[in-house]
């Protein structure tokens, strides 16, 4: 099992014909059921033509009407990928991963206010993406690192999603989905969306959850998971060593008034029963002390 994505899933990629997109789009045709599972692109003026063999469309809608696709993949420059997201909205796909770094706020700001009442979940923006490992991947992750396995990672840090999915590697864990839910002020799912759907996940049995300074998501997602959370959790805050007031890695990550620190963050993550390390380095080594092979019945 897995959640978001699996090896029956469409996609199309929004920016199929920049240099960017392309490069991706074909390292995650290369992964596994990639070449089924990428169907379409989309560019207003290269309708009609294609890449690698995938057709270009000029429009999500047409996208999504000829080749069944449901979920987008966006990686249009940042002064045009809020509208991308809001076009691949109005066409009502079930989900959109928005790779683009750099989006100004405000336009996130606004095409989160259209977004309210519809049916898309949204990842991103400035995030890696999103794998079942050994069935499919959307994003920028190195594939090669992820085993398929019952562990769920969902992380705001891009390098610490890979860390944690390789460390597991070592301890012979696989993960069930890793989701790189991104760092910026102003985006989709966040952590807690993610720890719910791991939750009732019954291909997931256990989880870690890496988080960053600034703001407030990860203490509230910790106190859910105090009342609700059946699975074991492992934590970690990246940017321990961040002084006040100074911003340490997403846009996102910005202390203010003393709230959010690494600090604050983890004290209230042990209080909720979450166990947490101080070193990255031991995400992997603290998640497997709690689980052994009769807790993980791996298939």
């Amino acid at each position: 099992m897995s959640i978001l994505i699996d090896k029956h899933t469409r996609v199309m990629t929004q920016g199929i014909t920049g240099k960017t997109g392309q490069f991706h789009t074909a390292m995650c045709r290369d992964y596994a059921h990639g070449k089924h599972c990428f169907v379409a692109g989309v560019n207003p003026k290269k309708a009609g033509e294609s890449f690698d063999g995938i057709p270009i469309f000029g429009t999500v809608k047409d996208a999504k009407a000829q080749t069944g696709a449901t979920v987008s993949v966006i990686y249009v420059p940042p002064p045009f990928a809020a509208d991308a997201i809001d076009e691949a909205v109005d066409a009502e796909l079930d989900l959109v991963i928005c790779i683009t770094e750099g989006i100004p706020v405000r336009d996130m700001i606004r095409t989160r206010h259209r977004m309210q009442g519809s049916k898309t979940i949204l990842l991103g923006p400035n995030c890696p993406g999103v794998i079942t490992p050994g069935e499919i991947k959307i994003g920028i992750m190195p594939g090669h690192i992820h085993q398929p396995g019952r562990i769920g990672v969902v992380s705001r840090s891009g390098t610490l999603t890979y860390e944690a999915a390789s460390q597991l590697a070592a301890f012979g864990l696989g993960q069930s989905t890793v989701v790189g839910i991104g760092g910026d002020p102003v985006g989709g799912l966040k952590h807690i969306d993610v720890l719910k759907m791991f939750n009732d996940d019954p291909g997931t049995d256990a989880v870690i959850m890496v988080g960053e300074i600034g703001g407030d998501a990860e203490e509230t997602c910790a106190r859910w998971i105090k009342d609700h959370m059946r699975k074991p959790v492992v934590g970690f805050i990246a940017g321990v060593t961040a002084p006040p007031g100074k911003r340490m890695g997403h846009a996102g990550a910005i202390i203010s008034g003393g709230k959010g620190t690494a600090q604050e963050k983890l004290s209230v993550m042990e209080d909720c029963g979450i166990r947490v390390t101080r070193n990255p380095a031991e995400m992997g080594k603290l998640l497997a002390s709690l689980v052994s092979p009769e807790y993980l019945p791996f298939d």
